[in-house]
């Protein structure tokens, strides 16, 4: 269980004096030998920290061993609306599930439980972002631009990468907790990873949620098509397979509404992360069968147009 990381950093991220130094404090409390960056990202709207946490495994490539490596991606607009409303919106959940998830790898790591592969986690801390218009709901905004966050966020190194989202604005999922997507690759949409499935059994004790896509999802912002949210945004950027793992509602909720975490629907987001994080490392989960994505280029070719804005 990781609520007592969430309790912790929840604390730490309601705020207006928010930041990413206060955040690195707490994990380096939490493990005193974390590997954690902090720095500011400055975009036409202002400002956010960028927070970076890697954690070596027993194989990974950090210490010249051939496990694969996996990126856990806290994606959000902001964890605040300051001063349009007060409080702690729903949009920052992505970022409390990756954090609380590195909080308990660390922890993890202090008392004897290595993973087998690196794992790298990534979000930011924005305490006073815009919102902007969006159907059905108001969606927040962000003070840097998509392509930034994924520039800093999504690296060669990363093998496969969990994209963690609140994804409660929308009519196309209508139920309370977690669900993943199917894997996104270079463009195509390929069929739901069966180790995932079989994690998020696990990990909920119910029969698995999948988020339904469109192909115009995985394709980047600034192209002015209607996109679900940002949870696909990193396969824009990345030939690594992605997956988005939403905190759904029943109803439509703004992002920008406060007092709308749900402590269990992201605990177990979190809890999600640090399973997968597990079984990647070993080989237990793959994210695509490599053979069957060979034959679908072969026979389609490729997709990597849909990682473009397109043309005019």
């Amino acid at each position: 269980m990781l609520l007592k990381q969430m309790i912790d950093l929840f604390d730490i991220l309601d705020s207006q004096y928010a930041n990413g130094e206060d955040v690195k404090k707490y994990l380096l409390s939490v493990n005193p030998e974390a590997d954690v960056t902090v720095y500011p990202l400055h975009g036409p709207k202002g400002k956010t920290d960028m927070i970076r946490v890697r954690v070596p495994g027993k194989r990974g490539k950090s210490k010249g061993g051939d496990a694969p490596t996996l990126g856990l991606l806290g994606r959000l607009g902001g964890l605040g609306a300051r001063p349009e409303v007060t409080g702690f919106v729903s949009d920052g959940d992505g970022a409390l599930a990756a954090l609380a998830a590195a909080a308990k790898l660390l922890d993890m790591q202090m008392k004897g439980d290595f993973l087998d592969g690196d794992v790298v986690i990534s979000t930011h801390v924005c305490p006073d972002a815009p919102t902007r218009a969006h159907f059905p709901v108001p969606f927040m905004d962000s003070p840097v631009e998509m392509a930034q966050v994924n520039n800093e966020e999504v690296s060669d190194e990363l093998d496969a990468i969990v994209s963690v989202d609140t994804t409660k604005g929308n009519r196309i999922y209508n139920k309370r907790g977690i669900a993943i997507t199917p894997v996104v690759k270079e463009g195509y949409i390929l069929r739901c990873s069966d180790g995932l499935l079989d994690i998020m059994e696990r990990v909920t004790g119910e029969l698995p949620g999948v988020l339904a896509l469109t192909t115009l999802d995985i394709t980047p912002y600034g192209n002015n098509l209607y996109h679900l949210n940002s949870i696909l945004q990193p396969a824009t950027a990345t030939k690594a397979p992605t997956v988005g793992l939403a905190i759904v509602t029943q109803s439509s909720v703004a992002g920008c509404a406060t007092g709308a975490t749900q402590f269990a629907d992201v605990e177990q987001a979190a809890r999600f992360l640090v399973e997968t994080a597990k079984d990647f490392g070993t080989g237990k989960c793959k994210f695509y069968d490599e053979d069957e994505y060979a034959e679908a280029t072969k026979r389609y070719g490729s997709m990597k147009h849909l990682q473009t804005v397109g043309t005019e």
